[in-house]
Parts: structure tokens; C-alpha cells; sequence
């Protein structure tokens, strides 16, 4: 554990490792049901009112997973400031949401009805959101000068967990069932491992002092960083980028299917072949745009720029419908989200006030990704159930996208100093 533990504000490579891997976890037994196997449950072919039924019910169960989740990341994240045990205060909420989403993972999976499938996956979304809390709060608890690279594993490890899920279930042929089984043996070995693996220092007495006196303040001081206008600007524009993100991701096997024309036989492996273009762009922006903002200090453009690049992915299917058309969107569009969401991190970590508020704070980050994401489908059944199809929904993408990235040049952060070691750049000019 001490071999682990940061020193002047830097952790060394098997500290990033094992924070990657369980990040990877995360977003793996997250976004297959999200991308293949929720769609392959809810999926109702036939005519086109059978289809747009499945997509519906798709948009409605990950939306309300996606409300359960943002109730349960900042609650979860509050308790973890206030815990103070002989583990630690992230480590047993790490292991409860892992146990909570392998459990709910299973149930699940044995599911067939669109309302049975709708409860286990509110299960899986509170156990993620729970896990990432405690996971986000590590960045702030123990790393400063490196929040950029820290953060960049959290988005490269979203685009990564798609390849892994998605094309473990389609090249080993894996069932519905066994799937959600496979999903389930993962994030338990994964979460439960790197929890105890990684450090989890105790807070300071100054710390857990003002953590207890916070409790007996008036609520308007229970905000924290919400406070903060800079630190909601960044906030919303993290859930509207992630909105337009989701619309143009979330349903791509439905569109596949019926916007491009893919055969059935062959619209998974045509999945598999977009999540993996995009992967390989998002992991390499992502830890590119990270690596720069940390060398530079410079945060704020980077993220306004991706934003825009993501944009430009929507109007790009727009014009061309086709799949070479959609790879080629796919490649801008991993670009654009893995920079956005390395950055964008790195600066709502900056904008922190105040250490007793970290999980708290970084989980009410979370759910404004995840509510995006999760939202997402929702709002994108509404678009193709208007119109019949699908190009409204890119539309919107796209200026989902734009708005997010306006919103952002609203906030004011000065570039932190490339050295930083000891001491957040909020805190220190404090």
C-alpha cells in the first residue's frame, strides 16, 4: 500500500495502472448492455412501428437508470467524505457498488420483459455510479500535477471498455445470458481487486474537521463546488456535450439497421468495426489533449475546441448516411469526446474549493456526464419516433455539441502551473 501511495502530489505508473484497469471495468460492464446487449433484449423487428417500439423502450430504461444513478453518485459521494473507517473512505464504497452492480448485472440477464429488464438495470446503474464516486474522488485525494494524464484514463478507459465488452460478446458468440455473467465475473475480480490494491490515505484533521463542522452547517453551505458559477458552467457543459454524444452513439445499432441499411446478420459486426474506429481516436485525443493540458496548464480551449470537433462529426452523417460515411464520423467524433472529456475533467478538478467536499463534488461531475449518456437514448427514441428516422436526431447532436462548447468559454480558469505539486490551483491561490 505505501509503495502505492502519492508522493508530492505525483502517483507513479502502477498507481495510473490500476486506476485505468478499474476504470476500464467501469465503463466495460456499462456501455456493452448500453451499446449490444440491452438493444438485442428490447429489439422487436418487423415493420417500422415494431422497431421504433423497441427503440422507446431502450431510451426509457436507460433514462430512468440514468435518474437512479444521479441520485445515488452524489449521495454516495457525500457518505464518502463523512466515512472515516479503518478501510478508509473510498474503499467500502468502492466494493459495495462493484457488489451491487455484478448482482444486478445477473438479474438482469435472466430478465425478459422490457419492465423486469427496466428494474435489474436501475440496480447496475446505481452500483456504477456509486463505484465511480468513489473512483473520481481519487483524483482529487491524491493527484495534482498529473489530473490531466489521471483524468485522460477515465475517458481513453470509456472507449476501450466498448471494444472489450462489445467484441468479446460478438467474437466469442456469447448469449444474452452469458454475457451479462461475463459482465458480472469482470467488474467483481476488477472493482474488488483494484479497491484493495490502491491506496486510500485517511484525511487530515483539518480535513475531517471541517468535513464534521460542514454537516452542522445550513444546507446553502452544503453545496460546495455548486456554489461556484464557474464550476455549474462546466457542469452543464459537460451534460450537454455528453447529450449530443449519447444521440450519436447510443442507438447506432438501430440505426445500422434501418438508417444505413445494414443487413441483420452483419449489423454486429458493422457495430463492432464503428466502436473500435472510434476507440482507437478516443484513446489517442484523449491521452494527447491530457498530456498537453498538463504540460501547458492550458485547459479551457482544448475543451472548447473538442467540442466543436464533435460537432462536426454529426453534420458529417448528415451528408452522408452511408457506413463509410458514419466510419469516417466516427473517427472525428472519438477524437472530439476523448478530448472534451480528458480536459473537461481535469478542469472541473481544478475549479474544487474544498478537499471535504471532493467525492461529493466529483460525483455530481459524474452524474453530469452520466445523466447525458443516459438521457440520451431517451430524448433520441423521442426524435426518430417523430420524424421516422434518424436525421434529426444528428441534428440535434450536433448542436448539443456547439451549445456545450459556448458554454464552457463562460468559464473562468487561469492556466495552472505546469508544477504544480502539492496543492490543487483553487486552493492554492487561497
Amino acid at each position: 500500500m505505501n509503495a502505492l501511495a502519492p508522493r508530492g502530489g505525483r502517483v507513479g505508473g502502477v498507481w495510473m495502472t490500476l486506476f485505468g484497469i478499474a476504470w476500464l471495468a467501469v465503463w466495460t460492464v456499462q456501455l456493452t448492455p448500453v451499446q449490444l446487449l440491452l438493444p438485442l433484449q428490447l429489439d422487436t423487428p418487423g415493420g417500422p412501428e415494431d422497431w421504433i417500439t423497441g427503440v422507446v423502450w431502450s431510451g426509457l430504461i436507460l433514462s430512468i437508470g440514468g435518474l437512479a444513478g444521479v441520485i445515488a453518485g452524489p449521495l454516495a459521494g457525500m457518505l464518502s467524505d463523512r466515512t472515516r473507517s479503518r478501510w478508509g473512505r473510498r474503499r467500502p464504497w468502492a466494493i459495495g457498488g462493484t457488489l451491487l452492480t455484478a448482482g444486478s448485472l445477473l438479474l438482469t440477464g435472466t430478465a425478459s420483459e422490457p419492465v423486469t429488464v427496466g428494474a435489474a438495470w436501475v440496480g447496475v446503474s446505481v452500483g456504477i455510479a456509486v463505484l465511480s464516486a468513489a473512483l473520481t474522488a481519487m483524483i482529487a485525494d491524491q493527484v495534482f500535477a498529473q489530473r490531466g494524464a489521471a483524468s485522460a484514463l477515465v475517458s481513453s478507459a470509456q472507449a476501450v471498455g466498448i471494444v472489450v465488452g462489445v467484441g468479446a460478446v460478438v467474437l466469442l458468440g456469447l448469449g444474452i445470458g452469458a454475457s451479462y455473467v461475463m459482465l458480472a465475473v469482470f467488474i467483481l475480480i476488477v472493482g474488488i481487486g483494484t479497491a484493495l490494491l490502491l491506496p486510500d490515505p485517511l484525511p487530515t484533521d483539518l480535513v475531517h474537521e471541517r468535513s464534521r463542522a460542514q454537516a452542522r452547517a445550513p444546507w446553502r453551505e452544503r453545496l460546495g463546488a455548486l456554489q461556484d458559477r464557474n464550476f455549474g458552467w462546466v457542469l452543464a457543459s459537460r451534460l450537454t456535450v455528453n447529450l449530443g454524444n449519447a444521440l450519436g452513439t447510443a442507438l447506432l445499432l438501430f440505426f445500422l439497421l434501418y438508417g444505413v441499411g445494414s443487413p441483420a446478420a452483419s449489423a454486429e459486426d458493422d457495430l463492432l468495426v464503428l466502436i473500435v474506429i472510434y476507440t482507437i481516436f478516443v484513446v489517442g485525443a484523449s491521452l494527447f489533449a491530457g498530456s498537453l493540458s498538463d504540460r501547458t496548464g492550458v485547459r479551457k480551449p482544448i475543451v472548447i475546441v473538442a467540442a466543436l470537433v464533435q460537432a462536426a462529426s454529426a453534420v458529417m452523417i448528415l451528408i452522408s448516411p452511408t457506413f463509410i460515411g458514419t466510419a469516417v464520423a466516427a473517427a472525428v467524433m472519438g477524437a472530439g469526446y476523448g478530448a472534451y472529456m480528458a480536459v473537461s475533467l481535469a478542469l472541473a478538478t481544478d475549479l474544487l474549493p474544498r478537499p471535504e467536499h471532493h467525492a461529493g463534488d466529483l460525483g455530481i461531475v459524474n452524474v453530469s456526464a452520466n445523466l447525458g449518456q443516459l438521457l440520451g437514448p431517451l430524448l433520441g427514441a423521442g426524435l426518430v419516433a417523430l420524424v421516422g428516422g434518424f436525421w434529426l436526431l444528428f441534428l440535434v447532436a450536433g448542436i448539443l455539441s456547439v451549445l456545450g462548447g459556448i458554454m464552457t468559454v463562460l468559464v473562468h480558469h487561469e492556466p495552472v502551473r505546469p508544477d504544480a505539486s502539492s496543492r490543487s490551483p483553487r486552493r492554492a491561490a487561497r
